[in-house]
């Protein structure tokens, strides 16, 4: 059984390779406003509510930032003050902002209204992006020379691109920009991408049809989950038909089921390497996680077991694991080394973001070691007083 077998120090990892440089991994995409009610009322009856910043790309930069990584964000806000939220939280979170490009204040800046279930009611979003500011983010404003200079990892995810049909767009300026990225990264440079589909963004068969180009002529590592290959592009998984996951009715996935699952999937893209995160909800408190990744020469690994995660919020989940995983990938690169070490930090990165209130993975390093050296080998300290 190809698991994770040993543990990593990644509190003594040499990252003087990194130092001095501009940032290593650059993320492009969009953050939202998110609001969530503070005094335990539904969304139209609160009077209160937090605001908190949400979205897929910051958050890994930010993972990764915690990490140690220099990271840099890219997107487009407006000149008001929830522009300069965004800017200053970014950026108090050690994540550079020169590729932020600033719109006209009155453009609106993309919004999230959310509420937190318990079981059995579940937990619900509204979108509120068309429009924003983050979605008009084109060709010709931003200098990627620049901002790649020292880049060794370029993301982004699905719902960047499945902005511009969410508002309507005639062109897709997110694609443009991202086209542009790509002829301006250093040699060497990878390419990664989380599909993250979103169904209230776009449908299908849009979906399908930018996306499956993009990620053949472009990525080399691939996020994502059996659910979205299988809606997608009817993707089975081993034993489980693609109707059978779509319908919900997947059983105890085995070696050979994950192993079939990324084979296709890599076959399907020709990437490195495809990366697979899997949730097992039991109720809304109460998950289980694992991970796994295939390379493009057969390489495979998965996590060491399923383990459960006590829910405070779950938002930001997936994210904190993509950078733990592309923490193993820039500190070891694409090798069985790398892959293992990205599943055992990611595993654990995203266990420990999920206990936590909000998107962004406010976790230090040490926690990460900590939960790691307590999965893999036992053991773990008592709270200090």
């Amino acid at each position: 059984m190809s698991v994770p077998s040993q543990t990593f120090d990644i509190t003594q990892d040499d990252l003087s390779a990194f130092e001095g440089r501009g940032p290593a991994f650059v993320a492009m995409g969009e953050t939202m406003v998110r609001d969530t009610p503070a005094d335990s009322e539904r969304p139209e009856r609160t009077r209160l509510v937090h605001l908190s910043m949400a979205g897929s790309e910051l958050t890994l930069a930010i993972t990764l930032a915690r990490l140690g990584i220099p990271a840099g964000y890219v997107t487009r806000v407006p000149d008001n003050p929830y522009g300069w939220q965004l800017r200053d939280v970014t950026r108090s979170q050690g994540v550079d902002t020169t590729g932020f490009v600033w719109a006209p204040k009155a453009e609106p800046i993309g919004r999230f209204i959310y509420e937190i279930g318990r079981t059995p009611r579940k937990n619900r979003g509204w979108y509120q992006r068309m429009y924003s500011a983050a979605s008009r983010l084109g060709a010709g404003m931003v200098d990627w020379e620049r901002v790649l200079r020292d880049c060794r990892l370029f993301h982004t995810s699905g719902i960047t691109f499945g902005l511009a049909a969410h508002s309507g767009y005639e062109r897709n300026h997110l694609l443009e920009a991202f086209l542009e990225a790509l002829q301006a990264k250093p040699k060497g440079c990878l390419v990664g991408l989380d599909f993250n589909y979103r169904a209230t963004l776009w449908d299908a068969d849009t979906c399908r049809a930018t996306m499956t180009p993009l990620i053949t002529d472009h990525v080399d590592v691939l996020i994502t989950t059996i659910e979205d290959m299988a809606r997608i592009y009817g993707i089975d998984c081993g034993r489980y038909s693609a109707e059978d996951i779509v319908k919900g009715e997947m059983g105890t996935l085995e070696d050979a089921d994950l192993r079939a699952f990324a084979q296709q999937v890599g076959d399907r893209f020709e990437t490195k390497v495809v990366a697979i995160t899997i949730r097992y909800p039991d109720s809304f408190e109460r998950h289980r996680w694992e991970s796994a990744a295939m390379d493009a020469q057969g390489t495979f690994l998965r996590s060491s077991a399923v383990r459960p995660i006590v829910l405070w919020d779950r938002l930001g989940g997936g994210d904190t694991w993509n950078g733990g995983f592309y923490y193993g990938l820039l500190t070891e690169g694409i090798t069985p080394r790398g892959m293992e070490k990205g599943l055992v930090v990611g595993d654990a990165a995203t266990r420990l973001k999920q206990t936590l209130m909000f998107d962004l993975p406010v976790v230090t390093k040490s926690e990460v070691q900590e939960l790691i050296r307590s999965d893999l080998v036992g053991g773990g300290k008592r709270t200090e007083r």
